[in-house]
Order: structure tokens, then C-alpha cells, then sequence
């Protein structure tokens, strides 16, 4: 919000430096981005004319101007001559009244102006637009000013005496700073001071009755809270008077016309945006006139004042006139309904539209406006008939309007404002300092709220402009930032400080990045959203993730949803990082999933780790050959985790079907403790590769974080070593190629009892010959210990056969001779 300072001084008695009162905006909670001075840089700035517009010779989106800027440049004979001006905006013709800065001038910023050469072709000045001029507005194109602009007037002429202008950035909870009034408000109750602004008053209503000629409807009462309308007949439009063209330009708004200039005029006044319609491009039927404020359907077309065809979802807020669109609800106008140079009736609208609604218009079109902005933060609803009187009366006064008697006023649902009580004693306690009772009725009724004493406590009722003040609470913030945080005297807390630590969660969270990391991977974190279809893409089944968490404003148009998985942002990384000349990725990620529940308001939010690796796990050395990843690297990963994590009855199940077809089959498992699915390990499927654009082989692991800390044990088990020698056998079974290492290993286990120490697999063969079709031989290699004594060949031999017996009769097998 740009605060004019001159304008401010006709409200309220101010400081006569402007930094004064930035400084006192800053104390009290509104930031001054920068302090800016209109009018006194203006030196060899001027009003001027384009001549003509030619596309530059080398350059397609830079134009050759010929601009008149009067008796400001003369030829050799000393008459008027045109400037030659290169200019890259869009939005000007030939014809049109700009403003120039010739050599010579210093614009805001310290923007020097010279003679310069731009692709080739030399440029005698530059066409400016509002923010270069130090007016802020739009920055897109340069300044177009009403026809009848002279050429050759020197800007700061133009624009009047210089002002000092307050470049305010308004917290989203201060709508009503949003305005002139508003800031004129926050000014007395810093200042502990009166402000008083003059309002036109209609002269006169004559003719027809404005609700015997129109009427309004508010089919979707959850787009709009009320809807005033008033006309205003026999108007004639025209350029607008010098002091509002200043205050406009000053706030950084371009003039238009006088009718456009004045709803702008009044909206940055009061804060309550409005719209002029023409009313005869309205639709008509037997003298009368309708307003309908509904939804807009899917897909529907309307063309915004900006002449831009605009494609609307359903749920966008219209304004109809019973059968086509006219204006984009508390965001644009439409071109067909815009006021002309031949307009002759008016509609002022005057509206509370819906907070919510209009954002999301406003953010899914790209479509930010002035209006859109005050509406999105909330309106004050109690001020639309009065500002549709300022409006009409101000219309009355410059552009010779006649008034029809009396308004449309629509307002479903009148609010009410409860009275809040302000505790004397718990407001020293929050501040932590005694504010007398008098300075917080005073700074309170300042601010517009009605106060009344109730003994040592207050009964207050904020103001309907002030939607933020609902609590207590809030109404003790607004008397400590007048009163001044630095007024506060520094006190040691009376509580015992604790020392804080870590949560068991937190703990082994920390734990599994440190194994990950010790294992080789690097970490990384992803984007927690996610493109629809995400999993499907590379062939991840949906089954028990939930349904899709669809964000209703999402920062990035492609990722609408929170991701389900972790996979797909590490193989987009594995991708970018392939494709940018770097195979070998070794990242692993600890982040949260988020799955939607049908008929609850909240998703379920899990956590999840989850490593890929790709290309080549070591580089080729003098010493080492090169080792490509496979499968068993991950595995091994997934196994030194669980083991550190002393996880108990882990085991590797193979995987196959649906809902694993984006991995490789045969060379991917679940993971498993007991019972419990943990995760899954294994090699992407290449059609999975494919659709991330992934040439090399990538091994991958996802497990359930929540699962892995919940059978995490918390203490390490130690057991002495065994003084007595091992003694150890070699096993060799034959057995079909569809039993599984983990399965031997798992019966060798259990049969060898409290003397097997160890069980390690050390060959697999396959010979059709040997040892027959569909058959392997695996050997393995046991070694038996006892804790307290030496064993004898007897006790040895005895385990050995028990071992072979059970297994060989559990698998169908047979020892290899």
C-alpha cells in the first residue's frame, strides 16, 4: 500500500519528516519498504506523443519510435523536432500521449538517461513507465496518458507539486490498512490524535427509481455477502480533474477516465473496491434490468477487461446480467460492459464478495488486481451503501451525473460482533508491564473500537473493519504495539529452565541416517508433492496408500498432490543427475508419505526411508576393477541397517505380481520381521527406468520408518566368547531351483540347536547333467562351538546328521556326494 504523505496531511496532523513517521510504522508493526519522493526527479522528464512505431530491424520484440516532446528538443533552424526512442513495451501505439525521459534525466534509483545504441540503432531517450517514474503500478509497459495531454509539459508539471510517498508492505490481517482512511486511522492511534476526512454527499436523486429499473440476485450465496447497486444517467466522460489524477498517480494507479478513476479514487480511500458498468450494454427486457451474481460452469469463456480470453473452472464467481457474463467476481471487469468514451448511463457496483473464493479465482486465473487483493483479505461488509454514495456523489460532481433515487441492497446474512472482555490484570501480565487503563481505552477507541469500563476491566466491541480482533488475546496485542515493545523491561522468566533432549523417535531417526551414510549413500529431500499418476507411471501399485491428497493451491502446476511414496522424487533425481553427466547416484531420503482417508478431514501421515543407487558402486582403479550395482548391494544395505538397529527375525521373502511390477522379477524381496512387511528391496523394473528416462540399472529400497523404530530394540545384547575350538563341516544339498538360500538357512538354523554357531552360503551349482534338470547344489559351510567344553567328533557328527536329516526331508533334497 503506497501512503501519499500529502494526501495524509489533509486527514491528520503528521510529522513534517516522513521518516518520522515510517519509523513510528515500523515500531508499531508495519514494515515501510521505501520512502519515495514524486515529482522531484523529474528534470528533463516530459509529456510526449508517438509519432510513429516501427519493429526495430534486428530485434522482434523492440520497436523504433518517433516521439514528440514539444519545443524540449529543437532542430538546427530552432523548431520542434521528434526524438528517436528504441522501446521494448507492448502495450502502446502510434497516437499515443506517453511520458519521455530525454538525456539528461536521473530517474528513481539513480537511473541516468543517455545517449545509447540499442542492437545498432540509437536511442535518444526512454518512454517510462509508472514504476520507473517512481509511482509504482505496472511495471509491463510504459505510462499512457489521456489524449489530451500537451506535448513537451514537463512531468513533474503534469503531476503537480512533489509528494513523499510511504511504500507500505500490509500484513494479510490488516485489510483495513488497505486504504487511506484506514492509514489515516493507524496514524491517530499512534499519534494519539483526531483525523477527520471530508466525504461528498449526493446533491440531489432524480428520475426513475434505481430498484424499479434493476434488480439483483445472489444465486450463489457463497460467492458473495452483499451486493449494493446504484445508477448514475447522463454522464459525461472525460479526463479527470488535476488533484485526483495526482493522488492516483502518487498511489501508483493509472488514470483512465473520470468515471474508472473515481471508483479507484474512492476504493483507495475507504479500502471497498467498486466497478462501473455501462448499463446499456446490459440486457434489457420490458424497461428492466437484471444483476446475477452465480458460479460460472466448467469451461466457460469470458473476455476480461485486459482482452485476454479466459477459460473459468466451476465454482469462479460471475456477474451476470441474466443471460451473459459482465464482470469476474471481486477480480476484473468484462470488455463488453467497460465504461467508453460514449457511455452515457452507469451502474456502480458496491460488494462484500467472498474471501475464500475470490483467492482461488484470483491465483488459478494469474489475475491479480487491486480489488482481488482487498477482497481475498476481507472487506468490510458495513460500508458498501456508503461508499456507493461517495462513489455516485463524486460522479455527480465531476462527470455531471444525475443520481436515481435509492439503491439495491442484497445482503443474505448481516453479521453480528460480539463484545470481548479485556481483563485490566491479565493485560499486565501478558505485556509484563502496568499500561495505565486510560492509554489502553484510548488507543482502543482510536482504533475504532467501541470501549466501555467495566470496573477494572473493559467490555470491547472491535469495529466491523477489523476482522482480526475476534479474542482477547488479539486485542492485547493491539495495546502493546502502541504502547511499544521496547518500553517492555527485560525480566528473567520465573520458571526452571530444563535442559531439552531428544525423543526416541528422534533418536533413531537421526540413527538410520548415520547407518545409511556409513553405508556409502548421500542424503537428500524431495519434493513432498507429487504429479498425478506418479506411481502409476512406473507401475507402482496404489493398493493401501490411501487415495491422493489433492492440494487446493499448489505452489508448481504439475505437483497437485502429496506424494504416497518416496520413490518417484529419487528416480526424478537419479534421472536429472544421469542426464547431467553424473550415473553414479548413491541417495537415500527420510521424509513423511501422506495418505487420504475417505470421510476424515486429515490424511494419515507416516514416515518413510528410502535409498536408490545407480551406475557403478566403485570406479575402476589401478588396484580394483570397476563393480556395478546389483541387486545383493542393496540387500546388503538393507540387512547392515536392520541389524544395527538390532531388529530381530528379519527375512527376505521374493516378490511377484501387480503390485510390484515396477521392480525387476527375480531380483527384488519384501522385507520382513516376523510377520510384519518392513519394506521392500530391489532392482527397478526397465520399463519403470524407461518412464523416469533412466538408462542405467538402479537398485532401490523403501521401508516403514514407524515400523523400523517401533521393533528397534534400545539395547545392545553381549555375549562372551566361547574359549573352546570350532569345529567346522561342509554341506552340500541338491534341491529344486525354487527353494530359496534364506529358506535352507532359516531349517539349517533350527535343527542345529544351541552347537551351531554359524551358517554361511559359499557355492551354488548348476549342471542338468550332474545333477539333474530344474536342480542346484547349494553348499554351505557350518561351524559348531560349544560354551562350555571341547566337542568331540561323536557330538559333532550327531548335530551334523540331525541337521541334514531335517532339512533334506523339509525341501525334498539330498546331500551332494
Amino acid at each position: 500500500m503506497r501512503v501519499s504523505y500529502d494526501w495524509l496531511k489533509t486527514m491528520i496532523d503528521i510529522p513534517e519528516d516522513p521518516k518520522t513517521l515510517s519509523d513510528e510504522y515500523i515500531r508499531t508493526g508495519t514494515e515501510v519498504e521505501a520512502i519515495d519522493t514524486v515529482g522531484e526527479s523529474f528534470d528533463h522528464v516530459v509529456t510526449a506523443k508517438v509519432l510513429t512505431k516501427t519493429p526495430h530491424p534486428d530485434s522482434d520484440h523492440m520497436y523504433v519510435c518517433s516521439v514528440d516532446v514539444g519545443d524540449k528538443n529543437l532542430d538546427a533552424d530552432g523548431n520542434p523536432a521528434p526524438l528517436q526512442i528504441v522501446c521494448g513495451a507492448q502495450n502502446f501505439e502510434a497516437g499515443d500521449h506517453i511520458v519521455t525521459a530525454m538525456i539528461g534525466a536521473v530517474l528513481p534509483g539513480d537511473v541516468k538517461i543517455k545517449k545509447s545504441k540499442l542492437r545498432g540503432v540509437v536511442s535518444m531517450g526512454m518512454n517510462c513507465s509508472a514504476r520507473e517514474l517512481g509511482l509504482g503500478g505496472d511495471h509491463s509497459g510504459i505510462m499512457i496518458l489521456p489524449e489530451d495531454t500537451p506535448c513537451g509539459m514537463p512531468f513533474a508539471e503534469y503531476v503537480g507539486s512533489s509528494d513523499t510517498v510511504l511504500d507500505c508492505e500490509i500484513t494479510p490481517n490488516r485489510p483495513d490498512c488497505l486504504s487511506m482512511i484506514g492509514m489515516a486511522r493507524e496514524t491517530g492511534a499512534i499519534f494519539d490524535r483526531d483525523f477527520h476526512v471530508e466525504l461528498p454527499a449526493i446533491k440531489a436523486e432524480t428520475g426513475r427509481a434505481t430498484d424499479d429499473e434493476l434488480s439483483v440476485e445472489i444465486a450463489d450465496e457463497g460467492l458473495c455477502d452483499r451486493y449494493v447497486a446504484r445508477i448514475v444517467r447522463n454522464v459525461k466522460v472525460g479526463p479527470s480533474p488535476d488533484w485526483m489524477v495526482k493522488r492516483l498517480n502518487a498511489l501508483g494507479v493509472r488514470p483512465h477516465n473520470n468515471i474508472v478513476d473515481i471508483t479507484n479514487y474512492v476504493m483507495m480511500l475507504t479500502g471497498q473496491p467498486l466497478h462501473a458498468f455501462d448499463l446499456d450494454t446490459f440486457a434489457e427486457r420490458d424497461g428492466h434490468r437484471r444483476v446475477v451474481v452465480r458460479a460460472a460452469q466448467q469451461d466457460e469463456k469470458f473476455t476480461t477487461l485486459d482482452g485476454e480470453e479466459r477459460t473459468l473452472d466451476a465454482g469462479m464467481g460471475l456477474i451476470t446480467d441474466g443471460e451473459r457474463p459482465v464482470a469476474l467476481a471481486g477480480v476484473m471487469g468484462g470488455m463488453d460492459s467497460e465504461i467508453e468514451d460514449d457511455t452515457v448511463d452507469v451502474m456502480v457496483e458496491s460488494a462484500c464478495f467472498n474471501a475464500g473464493r475470490t483467492s482461488h479465482t484470483s491465483r488459478d486465473l494469474s489475475l491479480i488486481s487491486d480489488a482481488s487483493i482487498r477482497f481475498e483479505r476481507q472487506v468490510d461488509e458495513t460500508g458498501c451503501v456508503d461508499v456507493a454514495n461517495v462513489t455516485c456523489a463524486l460522479i455527480e460532481e465531476i462527470a455531471g451525473g444525475e443520481v436515481a433515487p435509492g439503491y439495491v441492497d442484497v445482503f443474505p446474512a448481516p453479521k453480528t460482533i460480539d463484545s470481548i472482555k479485556l481483563r485490566l490484570a491479565r493485560v499486565h501480565a501478558i505485556c509484563g508491564a502496568d499500561i495505565e487503563p486510560d492509554f489502553i481505552e484510548r488507543s482502543l477507541t482510536r482504533l475504532g473500537c467501541t470501549v466501555e469500563r467495566d470496573g477494572e476491566d473493559f467490555m470491547v466491541t472491535p469495529p466491523s473493519f477489523r476482522p482480526d480482533l475476534p479474542r482477547e488475546i488479539d486485542l492485547i496485542e493491539e495495546v502493546l504495539r502502541l504502547w511499544g515493545m521496547g518500553r517492555v523491561t527485560a525480566t528473567i522468566p520465573a520458571a526452571k529452565n530444563h535442559i531439552g533432549g531428544l525423543t526416541r523417535e528422534q533418536k533413531l531417526t537421526r540413527k538410520v541416517g548415520e547407518i545409511l551414510r556409513a553405508c556409502g549413500l548421500n542424503e537428500t529431500t524431495t519434493f513432498g508433492f507429487a504429479a498425478p499418476g506418479d506411481l502409476e507411471k512406473i507401475g507402482m501399485s496404489t493398493e493401501g496408500r490411501g487415495c491422493p491428497v489433492v492440494l487446493m493451491n499448489p505452489l508448481v502446476a504439475e505437483q497437485t498432490e502429496m506424494r504416497r511414496s518416496l520413490l518417484p522424487g529419487l528416480l526424478q533425481s537419479v534421472a536429472y543427475n544421469e542426464a547431467h553427466g553424473t550415473p553414479n547416484v548413491h541417495l537415500y531420503e527420510v521424509g513423511s508419505l501422506f495418505h487420504g482417508r475417505e470421510n476424515a478431514s486429515l490424511p494419515k501421515e507416516t514416515k518413510s526411508v528410502a535409498g536408490v543407487l545407480s551406475g557403478q558402486w566403485s570406479e575402476q582403479s589401478w588396484n580394483m576393477k570397476y563393480r556395478k550395482l546389483r541387486f545383493f548391494f542393496g540387500k546388503g544395505i538393507v540387512e547392515e541397517l536392520l541389524a544395527q538397529l538390532r531388529i530381530e527375525k528379519v527375512r527376505f521373502r521374493p516378490v511377484e505380481g501387480e503390485s510390484y511390477a515396477f521392480l525387476q522379477p527375480g531380483r527384488a524381496a519384501e522385507v520382513l520381521s516376523g510377520g510384519t512387511v518392513l519394506g521392500w528391496v530391489g532392482e527397478i523394473h526397465p520399463e519403470a527406468r524407461e518412464a523416469m528416462g533412466i538408462d542405467e540399472v538402479v537398485v532401490a529400497f523403501e521401508l516403514d520408518l514407524d515400523k523400523l523404530i517401533k521393533g528397534a530394540r534400545n539395547q545392545d545384547n553381549y555375549r562372551e566368547f566361547s574359549q573352546y575350538p570350532a569345529v567346522e563341516h561342509d554341506l552340500a544339498i541338491v534341491v529344486d531351483n525354487t527353494v530359496t538360500c534364506e529358506d535352507l538357512e532359516r531349517r539349517i538354523t533350527s535343527a542345529g540347536g544351541k552347537l551351531l554357531e554359524g551358517v554361511r552360503l559359499f557355492d551354488v551349482y548348476r549342471d542338468p547333467v550332474r545333477i539333474g534338470k530344474g536342480k542346484k547344489s547349494m553348499a554351505f559351510a557350518l561351524t559348531y562351538r560349544s560354551d562350555d567344553h571341547t566337542l568331540t567328533s561323536e557330538e559333532v557328527e550327531k548335530a551334523h546328521q540331525k541337521i541334514v536329516t531335517k532339512v533334506c526331508k523339509g525341501v525334498n533334497g539330498e546331500v551332494r556326494g
